[in-house]
């Protein structure tokens, strides 16, 4: 993957749209193209014997005439083929092959945090790479490999060592079968326990709230046995209904359950690809009153898997989504991606597929 930088990017690609603006002394109807090439028929039969007597002028106006109502003709086929298309990219989202791939965020020492996540939370060194021409290091860790698993990448930049994780960015959830023995864990090991284990605000989930070196917090949730044991990101928005819009237009995920608690005040949403026993889900979380939130220069992403990144794009735009790095190859590895922007600046890459799989290799 390409190199996380701190700063997010200030491109601002606008969407372009085709306009038909034709005025004609005959309007045909908006129908089929036989029914328009019949109507143009009948017109053609009764001014012809009129126009004769006229000359040079009035074929000139004829052929005029002619002109604008096969303008109008095409603009109303060329309409209808680009709403056509427009609905068959939306409807490709629902059957596109997507899944959650990683969370990226910065770290100011990347020897500690993998220490912590691997003694810790129980997590593993899955790959390692340092590009020193770049000054970063990235480094994945997670409960099983890459091709099947949502594991987290971290990043290191050289000479950095901290980051304003901001207000926006809420936090990672990690399914457990017992909180208060990983707690207590986590404490011998000198973590800290931000939350003590107990019932979930207005249910009877038993969670507790940790924090790695970096101050990112994890969630811990009691729960079975599970094939995906890092379950959740959790990012904080100023319009709900607005982002599980995008998120099921643009992104096709799935709203899993939603659910208000008026007594402290907020709300959330849970989405993913599939449920949430089995799969890694966004949360998005709704405080009432709060529109906006500092992101900070901490958190950077969330990789999704495709199978046509630049199908991809088209639906982002057309959700009203900004696409901040147009699709196609990265320079040097050839991976596909497009990268963009939800409705409250929340950035997402996706990943070709095919792609990914042989960057593993």
């Amino acid at each position: 993957m390409a190199r996380i930088v701190p700063m997010a990017s200030s491109i601002k690609p606008s969407l372009t749209s085709l306009k038909f603006s034709v005025t004609a002394r005959f309007a045909l109807p908006r129908s089929s193209p036989s029914l328009c090439r019949k109507v143009a028929s009948l017109h053609l039969c009764s001014v012809i014997p009129q126009l004769q007597p006229f000359g040079l002028r009035t074929s000139k106006l004829f052929k005029e005439d002619i002109s604008s109502r096969s303008v109008i003709v095409a603009g109303n086929t060329t309409q209808a083929s680009t709403a056509t298309t427009h609905e068959n990219v939306l409807e490709w989202v629902k059957q596109d092959k997507r899944r959650m791939l990683h969370v990226v965020y910065r770290v100011g020492d990347m020897d500690r945090t993998i220490k912590f996540y691997t003694e810790c939370l129980g997590m593993k060194l899955l790959r390692k790479r340092d590009i020193p021409e770049e000054r970063y290091t990235n480094a994945f860790l997670g409960y099983g490999p890459e091709d099947s698993h949502f594991v987290i990448e971290l990043t290191y930049n050289y000479g950095v060592d901290k980051y304003d994780i901001g207000s926006g960015f809420g936090h990672f959830g990690i399914s457990v079968e017992d909180v208060a023995k990983t707690v207590d864990l986590i404490k011998a090991k000198g973590g800290k326990v931000s939350r003590e284990p107990g019932p979930v605000k207005g249910g009877n989930t038993v969670i507790a709230f940790i924090e790695d070196p970096d101050g990112y917090k994890f969630e811990l949730l009691e729960r079975g046995p599970t094939p995906e044991p890092l379950c959740q990101v959790m990012l904080r928005v100023g319009d709900l209904d607005r982002a599980i819009e995008f998120y099921e237009k643009a992104y096709g995920m799935e709203l899993l359950r939603k659910r208000d608690n008026p007594e402290y005040k907020y709300t959330i949403a849970m989405l993913g690809y599939g449920p949430e026993d089995k799969n890694a889900v966004m949360e998005l979380t709704y405080n009432y009153g709060v529109t906006e939130y500092d992101k900070g220069n901490a958190y950077a992403q969330i990789a999704i898997g495709t199978d046509d990144v630049y199908k991809t794009a088209e639906a982002v735009k057309l959700s009203g989504g900004k696409v901040t790095r147009e699709p196609g190859p990265l320079p040097g590895i050839n991976t596909k991606i497009t990268a963009c922007l939800d409705p409250d600046g929340w950035k997402t890459v996706f990943v070709d597929n095919i792609d990914f799989l042989k960057e593993l290799e």
